[in-house]
C-alpha cells in the first residue's frame, strides 16, 4: 500500500494548530472537494466530498494517540485508507506538520476522484502539499489561541 508523507511549518504555536485541526467543521476551508464535515459521536468524523460532481459521504474514525502531539485517522466506510498528523514544536510560536497517509490507489480514486494509474500518485502527493498549505493559511489568519 503506498505511504505519502508531507510537512509544512506553520507559524503558529503547537497549542493553537492543535486546536485548529480539531475543529472538523472547518475542513472544508481546507480540505479539496470537503463540502461538509461534522463530529459524529466521540472519535467520529462524517465529511460531504464533492468528487467530479458526485456527491458521497467518508466516515472517519480519530484518535489522539500523544495529546496536542498526533492524531490518527482511519476511515470506517469501506474504503481503506489511514494516516496521521503529527505537530513538531520548532519554537513556542512555529509549528511543523506532518502528514503521513497510506492508502490503496482504488479506493483513493473512488473516495476523492482524479486521475488513475502513475499520475493519481502525483495528483494525491498535490492535493496533500494543497491541502496543507490551505491549512496552514486558516492557522497563521487566526489570532494565537
Amino acid at each position: 500500500m503506498p505511504t505519502l508523507e508531507e510537512q509544512i511549518d506553520i507559524k503558529a504555536s503547537g497549542d493553537a494548530v492543535w486546536n485548529q485541526l480539531h475543529q472538523v467543521e472547518d475542513y472544508p476551508r481546507f480540505v479539496e472537494g470537503c463540502r461538509d464535515a461534522r463530529r459524529e459521536g466521540t472519535t467520529g468524523v462524517h465529511l460531504d466530498v464533492d468528487t467530479h460532481g458526485t456527491a458521497h459521504g467518508i466516515d472517519a474514525d480519530t484518535q489522539d494517540l500523544r495529546p496536542q502531539s498526533t492524531m490518527t485517522w482511519r476511515t470506517t466506510d469501506g474504503s481503506h485508507l489511514r494516516g496521521s498528523v503529527s505537530l513538531l514544536p520548532i519554537d513556542s510560536d512555529h509549528t511543523r506538520v506532518q502528514v503521513r497517509m497510506e492508502y490503496d490507489p482504488h479506493e483513493a480514486h473512488s473516495a476523492f476522484g482524479g486521475p488513475k494509474g502513475f499520475a493519481q500518485s502525483s495528483a494525491i502527493e498535490r492535493m496533500v502539499r494543497e491541502d496543507l498549505q490551505q491549512f496552514k493559511d486558516l492557522v497563521e489568519s487566526h489570532p494565537t489561541k
